[in-house]
This record gives C-alpha cells, structure tokens and sequence, in this order.
C-alpha cells in the first residue's frame, strides 16, 4: 500500500507502513532465528506471519470452499434425524 502525505507543499510517499509493536522474549528470539534462517529482516518474519493468519481466517475464502463441496453434494438432513428432532420438541400449543 502506497500512503501519499501532503505536508505543506512537500509530498511524501511511504512504501511501508512503520509500526511498533511488544512481543515476549520467546517470540522475539523465534522471529531472530527465522529471520536469519530464511534470510530476511524481523520486519518481514512478522509480515509474513500476519499475511498467513489472514488467509487461515479468510472468511470469504472459508466461504468459497464450502461452496466449491456443496456444488456436487447435497445438503439435506437425514428424514430419521428429522423425524427425531421433531419427537424430541416439547408439545406446546400455539
């Protein structure tokens, strides 16, 4: 993402968004290893992490393989289950 600034008369384009953030001892040293493991900043380590949790949590994307199964698969509740759910409702009277 690309965040134009206009101060004044002087224009100002950032690249990357600056942050700071507080993690535990055990994380930081884990971002340290992978950082020199995979040869790449801390910086990078925490993007990728980030980028990786929201496609695990894409709800769009949960959304598109439920629909992707459901093309060739029924979704219909077995009549048995049915008729035992309806048993099982107390007999109110309307």
């Amino acid at each position: 993402m690309n965040v134009k600034l206009i101060l004044g008369n002087t224009e100002v384009i950032l690249l990357n968004m600056k942050t700071a953030i507080s993690v535990s001892d055990d994380i930081f040293l884990l971002s340290e290893k992978l950082a020199k493991k995979l040869k790449v900043s801390r910086s990078k380590i925490f993007a990728m992490g980030v980028k990786k949790l929201a496609e695990e949590y894409n709800d769009d994307d949960v959304t598109a393989k439920l629909d992707k199964f459901y093309e060739n698969e029924r979704a219909e509740i077995d009549p048995v289950i049915m008729k035992m759910a309806a048993l099982s409702l107390p007999k109110d009277e309307w």
